[in-house]
Order: structure tokens, then sequence, then C-alpha cells
């Protein structure tokens, strides 16, 4: 284990501490946090927990990406959900996954034992209350991905897609997103696809036109530069007055 490893796993370095579920806690909840958390990680392509599966913990996403999928009874598969640095994973009162949950990239999780996590939130309107925030930005996001999947075009999709993780990895390091700001793609274009119901063609054409437009910039394999952000914005077909929710 790293230094690096090491120092995220300290709540008072942690990347995600301001926005995870814990975020409003005092030291004393902390303290008790503390004492039901542990961590784990997992390579990119492992399975976290499996549709159907006992859940024994609950727990935030500190580094990394995983997928929310489903598998129809033929053995179709599709993408439902996306989970960022700060998302939390499982729920309280629930014991089974309702989800296969994939690593999209090497991954970091901070958990809690179930059982003590509910007993603790029962106990602690810190946690309660955080918890509902963030399950209400979730309901919010998943109505706002009905309409990206209903209503856009494919370059709108791809666009909304790179805003969405654009404010995400601003909001990780508390700024906002702006001219020049830049993120390591945590999706294959493979994934992208998938998750945004196009196929692999279209989504490589539209990441190319809008490279060709100057809307972005790419650094390599993975890195996303927006060198004009409103410029990415009013490729996304959102109303100037509304937003994407992240």
């Amino acid at each position: 284990m790293n230094d690096l490893t090491l120092d995220l796993r300290s709540c008072a370095s942690c990347p995600i501490r301001h926005r995870a579920v814990c975020a409003r806690c005092e030291p004393d909840e902390l303290a008790r946090l503390e004492e039901i958390k542990y961590y784990r990680s997992y390579e990119a392509g492992q399975p976290v927990v499996w549709a159907g599966d006992q859940m024994d913990f609950v727990g935030s996403v500190v580094t990394g990406i995983a997928t929310l999928s489903q598998t129809l009874e033929d053995g179709r598969t599709q993408m439902v959900g996306m989970l960022l640095p700060s998302d939390f994973l499982g729920r309280p009162g629930r014991a089974i996954a309702p989800y296969d949950v994939t690593a999209n990239s090497d991954l970091m999780l901070c958990c809690f034992r179930r059982k003590p996590f509910e007993k603790m939130m029962n106990e602690t309107p810190h946690i309660a209350q955080r918890l509902l925030e963030m399950t209400l930005d979730e309901l919010d996001a998943a109505r706002e991905w009905m309409l990206i999947l209903g209503r856009k075009t494919a370059r709108e999709k791809i666009a909304s897609l790179l805003s969405i993780i654009a404010h995400r990895e601003a909001a990780l390091q508390q700024t906002s997103p702006h001219d020049g700001s830049s993120f390591d793609l945590p999706l294959t274009r493979e994934s992208m696809a998938d998750y945004l119901g196009l196929t692999l063609e279209t989504v490589s054409r539209q990441i190319s036109a809008l490279k060709r437009d100057h809307v972005i910039e790419l650094k390599g394999k993975r890195k996303v530069v927006i060198p004009d952000f409103e410029a990415l914005i009013e490729e996304t077909g959102d109303d100037a007055d509304g937003g994407m929710l992240v």
C-alpha cells in the first residue's frame, strides 16, 4: 500500500469529504463511523456486486468510477447509471442489490457495515439529512437523464455527458467549471455508447466532430480539455435558464 492510498484513507485528507454522506458529521460522529468503516479496492472490470446478491455494506466511491447495469432474461444488458467519486452505493434498509455494479476503472470504496450504519443513521440527523439530499439529487439526475436518452441528438448526448463529468470534477475540487477545464474521461467509448444508447461508431464520430469544431480538445487517450465551457453547454441543447443537475 503506497503513501497516497494511506492518505486517501484519512478522513482529514479524504478527497470526497465535503460531498460524501459524512460531509456534515461532527468529530464524534466521524469517530463512530470510523469504528464501522473499512476500504475495498477493485481493478477495472472487476464486479463489485451482482444483482440479487446480499449486500452487507454500504459506502461511498472515493476514487474511480463504477457502473450500474441490469441484465434481461435473454442476456442483454443495459447500463442504467454511473457512480462517480462521492456517490453512495447501497440503500439502508435494503439488503439485496438491485443492479450489477462493476468497477469501470480502478476503484476504491469507503465502506460501512450495513447494520451498524442503519442504526447510526437513525440516531444521527446529520447522516440521515445528507443521505436524503443525495437521494433527491440522484432522483433529479435520473429525470434529467430520461430527457437526454429520450429527446437529445447524439451530439447533444455526448456534450451533456461531458458537461456532467466536468461539473462533478470541478465540484470535487470545490470550484466551478471554467474555460480550460480538463478531466480524464472515466468511461471508454464502448461504455459511453452503452450508457447513451448509441453505437460505438456514433460515439467516436461525434467526439471527433466536437474536437474538429474546437468544442473540446483531446490530450492522449483520456484527457479532455474544454477551451470554452459556454460553447460546450450550447452543444448540450439545454435551456439556458435551466442546466444539468450534478
